[in-house]
């Protein structure tokens, strides 16, 4: 058996030594070590964990800093490094030090306890700098005349965005991206005046919506297979009646006997700008989620069209999301939405949701642009030769 060298018995009386609790004479071992040649992370640890026991900050941070040019993931360097700063009262670049430990650190399964339990702290403490933090903005703002209610919504929002409270969601459309048109989730309501005539006929619009559901097998499932693609899962909704539809015109070409149905409906929508595009759009449907049903976050094909919901059978807990905005379906109040931004919908309820849905040209398109949209997908549906299918 080889003998232990000089300084690997140095080493191994360093580490009894701080065991011990006698970390001046672990600290002197360590260094003896580092005289001789070996200074690598284990040896650089050692020699801050022991400056300060004994309270050499100057020693400590050296140490450290040697460490973490070596091994910039070193977890327990950088909560040394986080502590010293937390210390000195800079809750800034302590939080700094205490994210990237807990950020790069193995599965807690593969840590050592006792380095565990000081990641857990870790997240703790940076929890409680970013709620100080928050407090402290917001109330510096509010001095400065912010108020949430009556200030700017957009700067509302990249206050919660800068805050982390919110995630940054942008368009992603599946097919066609139209560049330079604004990152929008919701729309704001007095865009479309024409909605008011929509939300007047919320009645009339469910009592033909009621005696469609009177019909057996009226409703299909949302998200259907195309025999001449490859089979996707659909995120567990393809062929999934949980969400499906009663389509009055679908893929830009009415349903003549289901539209015929519902002359309400259809009248209510006279004066929408439709997003009008052979065998592509508009869709005009009564979507139907059942009970308990979850529709997975997704995106929508194209930039070019909004998504708009008449909400007409709403029980409680009916929740949609669209980016970082959630919010309630309200039985007869109308919203327009991006759906090339990430949206996701939720029945919590024991009962079944029903909305009428459509899509609509965006507002900032010009009338020459929706034109050159057109052409350029009578273009793309000339060349294949097989109608498309888009969903909503």
């Amino acid at each position: 058996m080889q003998k232990p060298s000089a300084r690997d018995e140095n080493v191994q009386a360093a580490a009894a030594a701080l065991r011990s609790g006698n970390a001046r004479e672990a600290r002197d071992l360590y260094l003896r070590v580092m005289e001789d040649g070996r200074a690598d992370p284990p040896v650089l640890f050692g020699v801050a964990h022991a400056c300060r026991l004994i309270g050499d900050e100057q020693g400590m941070v050296a140490a450290i800093d040697r460490l973490l040019a070596i091994e910039p993931r070193d977890t327990r360097g950088l909560l040394f490094k986080a502590d010293y700063y937390a210390a000195k009262g800079d809750t800034r670049s302590a939080s700094a030090f205490y994210q990237r430990a807990v950020r790069t650190a193995p599965p807690a399964n593969e840590l050592p306890t006792d380095l565990a339990g000081e990641l857990r702290r870790a997240e703790a403490v940076c929890a409680q700098y970013a709620s100080e933090y928050q407090a402290w903005l917001r109330a510096q703002l509010a001095a400065r005349g912010f108020d949430r209610e009556r200030s700017s919504t957009r700067f509302a929002q990249s206050l919660d965005m800068v805050l982390g409270e919110k995630q940054v969601y942008v368009q992603q459309p599946r097919y066609y991206y139209f560049p330079e048109l604004p990152q929008i989730q919701f729309y704001a309501r007095a865009l479309f005046p024409w909605l008011d005539e929509l939300e007047a006929a919320t009645g009339a619009i469910r009592a033909e919506l009621l005696e469609v559901m009177r019909i057996d097998g009226a409703f299909s499932p949302y998200v259907t297979g195309d025999a001449n693609r490859p089979r996707k899962t659909g995120h567990g909704m393809l062929d999934n009646p949980a969400w499906s539809a009663f389509y009055l015109w679908k893929n830009g070409e009415p349903v003549p006997e289901n539209a015929a149905r519902c002359p309400a409906t259809m009248r209510a929508l006279r004066n929408a700008p439709l997003a009008m595009m052979p065998n592509r759009s508009p869709s005009i449907l009564f979507s139907l989620l059942q009970a308990g049903a979850h529709i997975p976050p997704h995106h929508g094909f194209v930039n070019t069209r909004l998504i708009c919901h008449l909400p007409l059978i709403v029980p409680p807990g009916c929740t949609f999301r669209v980016g970082n905005d959630l919010r309630d379906w309200v039985e007869g109040k109308a919203w327009a939405f991006d759906d090339t931004i990430e949206h996701e919908a939720w029945n919590r309820s024991s009962e079944t949701r029903v909305i009428l849905l459509f899509d609509i040209w965006r507002p900032e398109l010009t009338n020459e642009e929706r034109k050159l949209v057109v052409d350029l997908f009578e273009a793309i549906d000339a060349h294949s030769g097989t109608r498309p299918q888009w969903e909503i």
